[in-house]
């Protein structure tokens, strides 16, 4: 027999047990249940009772199944037997379908659940565009409930920015040793953009107050988990928004804060440090008085790498060695190699035309000696590798450099942060699911668009952005990509080469930038833009017609057309 059993209201809940719990249930049963929430966005959670018991072997006798439907046909969510008790299930959908079977041997107690409504937390989402306001958990500051899933996204307006600053902070922590920062549990991630489309500035747990955070897109989210056990305090946090200062004689060489601190001690991080624990990564702020970063071997394969959150246009890095206060022995590094990162997991060297550049440093441990970064690249992790030193590796420095919205006329357009959506953007032709026009946005795909030709033919394939009302575009970023599942190892690095720029008013009639000498459509190389490296080309209005201006509703493809 089947039991349908539906959900009235989303605060209903009851509870299913197999016949004669706790005692033996009998021999040859079969019994189904199926159980359907009040409203089709709603989802059903199952908690088994701990004392659970099924005959084991394989569970080819008696077991319990749930499937993540109305029916046996949907998708097989668990099938269980023995005396552990399954973790707790939430379907996909609004309906479960659970089935018991015994045959004529060997019985046990069975099992009993409680069924519930999910509370997916559409409750506790919000957005928010005042220009100050406080985040906080469901709750706070009582202990904030089970099974949340909220959104908190601060929407900026264009010409500000906004910083989030965390006063209270108190998730549930992982308690197995080795697993800080998996956070699997209770969480709160933070994204540069949209959930799940811009990029992931953190996922953040435990009591350690998160450090302050800025957006560079425009759009600064909080998604915040909650399980099914153990509740703690929650987070409160105060976000501001503040306007932009843009100046024609902008400059892009701020300090990042190494030296001033605004770098927290966690984002530094090294390949190792010095035994002793007096020459740690910590230490590697540029002025720092007591000693500097110091590797356990001296070794042109150890570095130190700095988190900056969020993508940050790099043009310059001050260097400095340290005399040991123990020994007053002068350490200091000559040379040294760039590398810089979109995730922390894809690098790229540094490259000066098609090599490696080598930076020149220091020549005595105190000095400060500046690095201007020839051609600036976009990174959120940058990473020093020294090559040659005196004595040994000793390293303080700062990075200088600016946000990619810090110029004039440089507000990013959504590509990044989601602010465009997917229904935004076409494409000649689609290679399959991993290789489609939302894959083309920044950082957000490993993969990027990928037409359908394996070998595509030039100036035949495009990809195309409808930015919704007209806009002056002034700059484009590229960037390359991993290839697709099943390529060879010379595919695995994508990257565009040159392309050709339309524009359009309509969709549908096209003018491209041309080259102001020819008359002939301008042909843009992306030089040292690969996988993980990025390349920023920036329009200026050159004459007095503004030729290179785009007054543009749709580019192709993300505003390029690749040739």
């Amino acid at each position: 027999n089947v039991l349908s059993l539906s959900l009235s209201y989303a605060s209903d809940a009851g509870y299913i047990t197999t016949p004669g719990y706790p005692l033996e249930y009998p021999p040859h049963q079969n019994c189904r249940w199926i159980i359907t929430a009040p409203e089709p966005s709603q989802r059903i959670v199952l908690n088994f009772n701990p004392h659970f018991e099924i005959e084991k072997l394989d569970c080819r006798y008696d077991y319990v199944e749930i499937h993540d439907g109305n029916s046996e046909s949907a998708d097989l969510l668990g099938k269980h037997c023995s005396n552990i008790a399954p973790a707790p299930i939430i379907s996909s959908g609004p309906s479960l379908h659970i089935k018991f079977v015994s045959d004529y041997a060997h019985q046990g107690a069975g099992f009993s659940l409680r069924y519930e409504i999910f509370k997916t937390g559409s409750d506790c989402s919000r957005n928010f565009t005042a220009p100050t306001g406080l985040i906080e958990s469901p709750g706070f500051p009582d202990k904030y409930p089970h099974n949340l899933e909220c959104s908190f996204i601060i929407i900026v307006p264009p010409s500000m920015d906004v910083s989030l600053t965390f006063l209270t902070f108190d998730l549930e922590n992982d308690p197995l040793p080795g697993s800080e920062g998996d956070c699997k549990y209770d969480w709160l991630e933070v994204w540069d953009g949209l959930p799940g489309v811009g990029p992931l500035i953190g996922r953040y747990c435990g009591t350690k107050v998160p450090p302050e955070i800025q957006s560079s897109t425009g759009i600064l989210s909080l998604s915040f988990h909650t399980d099914m056990a153990v509740a703690k305090d929650g987070f409160s946090a105060r976000y501001n928004m503040t306007h932009k200062e843009v100046s024609e004689t902008f400059h892009c060489s701020n300090a990042f804060g190494l030296e001033s601190g605004k770098i927290t001690d966690d984002q530094i991080t090294a390949s190792s440090s010095f035994y002793d624990g007096h020459w740690l990564p910590r230490q590697a702020r540029l002025n720092y008085n007591d000693n500097a970063w110091t590797p356990n071997d001296d070794s042109n394969r150890e570095y130190i790498q700095v988190d900056l959150h969020v993508l940050k246009v790099i043009t310059g890095i001050a260097t400095q060695g340290a005399i040991s206060k123990e020994t007053q022995k002068s350490y200091y590094v000559t040379t040294f190699k760039l590398e810089v990162s979109t995730n922390g997991e894809d690098w790229m060297v540094y490259r000066h035309g098609k090599n490696h550049k080598v930076f020149h440093a220091n020549t005595d441990p105190t000095e400060v000696v500046l690095n201007r970064i020839p051609q600036p690249v976009l990174a959120r992790f940058v990473r020093i590798r020294p090559q040659t030193w005196k004595n040994g590796i000793a390293l303080r420095f700062e990075l200088y450099g600016c946000q990619i919205t810090d110029a004039p006329c440089s507000e990013l357009q959504g590509m990044l942060s989601g602010l465009l959506p997917d229904s935004q953007i076409s494409a000649s032709s689609m290679r399959d699911i991993h290789g489609s026009m939302g894959a083309a946005r920044l950082v957000a795909s490993r993969s990027g668009w990928f037409p359908n030709p394996t070998q595509p033919i030039a100036g035949e394939e495009w990809l195309q952005v409808d930015l919704g009302v007209p806009k002056m575009v002034r700059g484009i970023i590229t960037q390359g990509a991993r290839g697709l599942e099943g390529s060879t190892s010379t595919e695995n690095r994508a990257f565009v080469r040159k392309y050709k720029l339309a524009h359009s008013l309509n969709g549908r009639d096209w003018t491209y930038i041309t080259d102001s000498k020819t008359g002939l459509a301008k042909v843009k190389k992306t030089q040292t833009c690969r996988l993980y490296f990025w390349c920023m080309l920036v329009y200026s209005n050159s004459n007095k017609h503004g030729s290179d201006w785009l007054d543009t509703v749709t580019l192709r493809p993300v505003g390029l057309l690749f040739m």
